[in-house]
């Protein structure tokens, strides 16, 4: 039921600054300012590659503001495409999934779906051009001490074939789960896994905060220039190569991205770990 990897919402309580980090870092474009009256948020949106970043800034009691307050800002939800919003509103209906309407697209948060952490904004899929210096999301990490039983839900909640799920595991990073491909020709999936080494980062953040988001990942055509913006502009806040060919792989850290940790891969690289490396296109 889902065709694709569509947005990321992020929280902030100083849009205009966050919009102008995007910019300067990955020449995205403010495409609108509207209000969003089920979450009580101003909203800046951005296009970024063929995606959208919607950044919420609270103005009133709500959930956004809730987040704000806890994190300080950042990651708040996963967008998706949708072949036929209605009928997914059908089959969450059918299947007591509790959801709000906002414009256009559907909400749920991760407890009314099943999967603490994983709230979602889901809307019909429409064509864009991309912009700037990605061609746009592809993954978000949610972080949960079941990812079996997760990506189990995830299949049911939003009618996925579980057949094209990759399993995944990583001893540098110390975690195990699921990648749960919308489609096997494609990237697009949440990456639903349980860090199993909490004396790593990722294993940290996860004993601090509990079923939640930990990032988002893009892929890119030129990494080598987003290393050069980088360079420039957030010289201390990304970890990568910083001298050689284009990299395969940078990760801008939260710092430079009002709370947001994004990764960004080389066009087609992400396929060595996502079960098809025979699609990985040579430098």
């Amino acid at each position: 039921m889902l065709e694709r990897f569509d947005r990321i919402q992020v929280t902030t309580t100083n849009r205009g600054g966050l919009a102008s980090a995007f910019s300067r870092l990955l020449d995205a474009e403010v495409s609108g300012e509207t209000r969003s009256e089920a979450l009580a948020a101003r909203r800046t949106t951005l296009r970024v590659g063929a995606s959208l970043v919607e950044l919420l800034e609270p103005d009133g009691a709500g959930r956004v503001q809730a987040h704000v307050a806890e994190t300080g800002g950042g990651l708040f939800a996963a967008g998706f495409a949708c072949r036929g919003l209605a009928a997914l509103a059908r089959h969450w209906e059918r299947s007591g999934v509790d959801f709000a309407r906002d414009g256009d697209a559907l909400l749920a948060t991760g407890q009314a779906l099943g999967v603490p952490g994983l709230d979602v904004v889901v809307a019909d899929a429409e064509p864009r051009r991309a912009v700037g210096l990605l061609r746009g999301f592809y993954e978000v990490t949610h972080l949960t001490p079941d990812a079996l039983r997760d990506a189990k839900r995830i299949a049911e909640v939003f009618d996925l074939d579980a057949r094209h799920f990759v399993p995944i595991r990583s001893e540098a990073y110390g975690y195990e789960g699921t990648l749960t491909l919308f489609d096997p020709a494609r990237l697009d999936r949440v990456e639903t896994i349980t860090p199993h080494d909490r004396g790593k980062t990722m294993g940290r953040y996860f004993r601090k905060r509990g079923p939640c988001f930990y990032m988002g990942y893009t892929e890119c055509d030129d990494t080598a220039k987003v290393r050069e913006r980088l360079v420039e502009h957030a010289p201390d806040a990304w970890t990568g190569p910083r001298d050689g060919p284009a990299p395969d792989n940078l990760f801008i850290h939260p710092a430079a991205l009002g709370g947001l940790m994004l990764g960004i891969s080389r066009t087609t690289h992400a396929w060595s770990w996502s079960g098809s490396p025979e699609r990985v296109e040579p430098r």
